[in-house]
């Protein structure tokens, strides 16, 4: 199996990438996962001339600002060897933060109860763009309760999995307290595995 196929079959994600975001995931994705990290999204944008953003986290869901510069100067070699990004750029690795993209099975699962944009590949009841409140999730899809139904919609609708392009959490006072309580939780956890203090969100460094 090539290093590509590895990658890609141990990808649980149900978002990828494409382009150049797709071959610096499958670059850094054995890295991270050597280090105790799980890729979130990887994005080249325009953004502070060009932006490398590589957002990951824990297992358990937390990410310091030390664990940022830490993946941060882990990954950078692994990039200027391959010469991935042929121009002058900006990395930036981050937390998914609180109103996260939801890109596996168990982000639906775990945020079940919260609002959500989702965009789908296909149409699904007749559209491609949802916003609702996460009721269930199971193996093949989730159930949305719409956040606002036009006339004539059912009040719910089933999306399966393999039709989601994009899907990310709403920020709600409900969910900045949920993430809170769950971060706490999660960070207390890690200390106690660990014996390291958590910090911040994010950290960056410029490339040339």
């Amino acid at each position: 199996m090539t290093e590509f196929a590895s990658a890609t079959a141990s990808d649980d994600r149900l978002i990828r990438e494409s382009g150049v975001d797709a071959r610096v995931a499958t670059l850094i994705q054995p890295l991270l996962r050597s280090m105790g990290f799980r890729l979130v999204r990887v994005r080249l944008s325009g953004q502070n001339g060009l932006t490398l953003q590589i957002m990951a986290e824990r297992e358990d869901g937390t990410m310091t600002v030390e664990d940022c510069e830490e993946l941060s100067r882990a990954v950078s070699p692994a990039l200027d060897v391959e010469d991935v990004i042929d121009r002058a750029y900006h990395l930036e690795v981050s937390s998914p933060g609180i109103d996260r993209p939801l890109v596996r099975k168990s982000d639906f699962a775990q945020w079940a109860g919260h609002l959500a944009k989702v965009d789908t590949s296909v149409m699904v009841a007749e559209r491609k763009r949802f916003r609702g409140r996460i009721v269930e999730s199971d193996e093949e899809g989730i159930l949305l309760e719409r956040d606002q139904a036009s006339y004539g919609d059912e009040p719910t609708v089933r999306i399966p999995f393999d039709a989601i392009a994009d899907a990310r959490l709403v920020l709600t006072d409900d969910l900045v307290r949920d993430a809170i309580r769950q971060d706490k939780k999660a960070r207390q956890q890690a200390k106690k595995r660990r014996g390291g203090d958590a910090g911040g969100e994010d950290g960056s460094q410029p490339r040339e």
